[in-house]
């Protein structure tokens, strides 16, 4: 029997390797199979040069667990080790056998194998007081070789007679104390599915394969159908109950190898935090669920899978490594989903916007986000209207076009809410305007985005402080005089918080209301943006009352000759207004609705 110290760079760096490389203990199960799926891709590469008389269909990876003697086993029938190699990959952590491999064999087909063995094995020790490796090489004049480490710097190797038939690896465990969770048959297919569930060799723990080989991402999109896109959905995601809207399928070869496929689910107006996100894959073999990075924030609202091997990750495959080709591949994401979404809504408008309520947040996030899907966004981002009608911008724009103010620039009105904003819809309505339909949560920083690109439009929402320049009356229908109109601020002044509400008499039209509460757009679009986390903006302005000189009930309070009464008709209405508006509340609405009742008693 040999034995010796595993070379590494200095003495005190295995602990460190052994304990902090990676952030958590469970990730040696997904390097242990990763590395004995290389081991077979490396036999495949050379069955299919004709090296090796063996059948493809034979190769596959085992788990044991043997609880009673807390032992697992990694089992696979690949290429095997002689004892120079283990001496070099093993003995020599850090050193690359996979790199090396695909040196020798280049261009010949192994795009699968994803290496750095030495420091993927040394994950075992996480959970491990002692590892053997018992191996025996493709070669038939190699002896099986059997290498004992107990977890310090020290290892025995010897050549041993084999049971093993063939060729192949098996990475015995000695499983510790502390991490006993390992040998539950439960928590290590937990893991499998986790870590492995695409992996490209079949993975047998007991009596069945817990993963699946030739996921769907890596087939040619032509021959897969709707249904299997579904199916994989729920594989993926198994809690989601409703099916995605559509998906996008990724393949590029060139300046990068990225393939994939990405699920728009339904989203809504919810920006929440997803707790089934985009999963990376580097050659089927999982890395995080964390893509920042590789895809623009805005789309980590979607579903799915990506998986390139030119994607740079850190030693231990736990996070990403910031390199010019994460931008690249980001690029190619976000131009993907650009392009899916413009043909969609070229050719099929009818789908496009019959999904557009379950989509729109999506697109709104990535126009504000970024900028280069903000100028491809504004080919298939829609408007609808009140009546159910969608504008592209473009559409909206012709339409709107005759609707100017003094700085000849479109006046764009909105609503948030079609029901809470009703009394402001019908006013404005009634002059003709087209009025949009805006209620995402961050419409406030798409207006802005847009309202800077477009220079000659300018966008209010429906009870916006723009409303009494709009519906202002060219004739003045009950003539006040000077007199009256001072006996009216008088009054107004008196019986309203000065603190509160801005007050502003104005010339409208007879059919809107006598009191009208706007705010002034630009505030209200500040307050509603920082609402989305951006607190960029604090302000206790005051809200306007716009007060309709020519209603009725104006002319009323001023002819009326008991104070009492004035009083009380100018209270009522503004709590009126303000209860339409969510604005009355406390001893306020209190009184206003105990009043009522003794109105109605009378």
């Amino acid at each position: 029997m040999e034995k010796g110290k595993i070379q590494v760079t200095v003495e005190d760096i295995f602990p460190v390797i052994k304990k902090f490389l990676y952030s958590d203990n469970e990730i040696f199960i997904r390097e242990l199979v990763s590395n004995a799926t290389d081991a077979i891709l490396k036999l495949k590469t050379l069955i299919n040069l004709g090296k090796i008389n063996k059948k493809i269909d034979d190769l596959i990876i085992e788990i044991v667990i043997d609880k009673e003697n807390k032992i697992l086993k990694i089992i696979d029938n690949g290429i095997g080790m002689t004892k120079k190699e283990v001496k070099k990959y093993i003995n020599q952590i850090a050193f690359s056998g996979a790199e090396e491999f695909l040196r020798k064999y280049k261009d010949k087909n192994n795009e699968y194998i994803i290496g750095n063995f030495g420091l993927g094995f040394y994950s075992s020790f996480m959970v491990s007081d002692k590892v053997e490796i018992i191996s025996k090489s493709y070669k038939d004049s190699e002896d099986a070789i059997h290498w004992i480490c107990d977890g310090t710097t020290n290892f025995s190797i010897q050549n041993i007679a084999t049971p093993i038939t063939g060729s192949g690896t098996e990475i015995i465990l000695h499983i510790n104390d502390s991490s006993k969770e390992f040998l539950e048959e439960n928590k290590i297919k937990e893991l499998l599915i986790k870590y492995c569930k695409f992996m490209p060799i079949p993975i047998k723990l007991g009596e069945r394969e817990v993963n699946n080989p030739y996921p769907i991402w890596k087939k040619n999109p032509r021959n897969v159908k709707d249904e299997e896109y579904i199916n994989f959905y729920k594989e993926l995601y198994p809690l989601q109950i409703a099916d995605p809207l559509f998906w996008i399928h990724l393949n590029i070869d060139h300046p990068f190898n990225l393939t994939g496929v990405l699920f728009f689910p339904k989203m809504k107006n919810q920006i929440e935090i997803q707790r089934d996100k985009i999963q990376l894959y580097k050659n089927q073999v999982y890395v995080t669920d964390n893509l920042e990075g590789i895809v623009p924030d805005f789309l980590n609202l979607l579903k799915g899978v990506i998986d390139s091997p030119d994607i740079p990750l850190n030693v231990s495959r736990s996070y990403l490594q910031s390199e010019s080709s994460v931008k690249q591949i980001s690029g190619y994401i976000t131009r993907k989903v650009a392009e899916k979404l413009e043909n969609m809504c070229k050719n099929n408008r009818e789908y496009f916007e019959k999904n557009w309520e379950d989509i729109k947040i999506i697109i709104e996030y990535g126009m504000i986000s970024d900028s280069n899907f903000y100028s491809k966004a504004k080919k298939f981002a829609l408007y609808p209207d009140i009546n159910n009608q969608y504008f592209l911008l473009e559409e909206y724009i012709k339409k709107a076009n005759k609707f100017k103010n003094n700085n000849n620039k479109i006046i764009c009105f909105y609503t948030s809410n079609i029901e809470n904003q009703n009394s402001y819809i019908e006013t404005i309505k009634n002059k003709g305007y087209i009025i949009l339909l805006l209620d995402s949560p961050i419409v406030g920083h798409l207006l802005q985005k847009i309202e800077m690109d477009y220079k000659n439009l300018n966008f209010f929402r429906v009870d916006s402080d723009q409303i009494d320049k709009i519906l202002k009356n060219k004739k003045n229908i009950y003539n006040l005089s000077k007199e009256e109109i001072k006996i009216l601020e008088n009054l107004l002044k008196q019986n309203i918080d000065n603190h509160k509400f801005l007050i502003k008499i104005e010339d409208l039209s007879d059919f809107s209301l006598p009191f009208i509460i706007t705010v002034p757009e630009f505030i209200r679009r500040m307050k509603e943006i920082s609402m989305t986390g951006n607190n960029m903006f604090n302000s206790n302005s005051k809200y306007n009352l716009i007060v309709n000189k020519n209603h009725k009930l104006i002319k009323k309070i001023i002819n009326e000759k008991d104070l009492k009464t004035k009083k009380n008709l100018i209270k009522n209405s503004l709590h009126l207004i303000m209860l339409s508006q969510n604005l009355l509340t406390g001893k306020e609405l209190t009184d206003f609705i105990y009043n009522s009742f003794e109105m109605l008693s009378k």
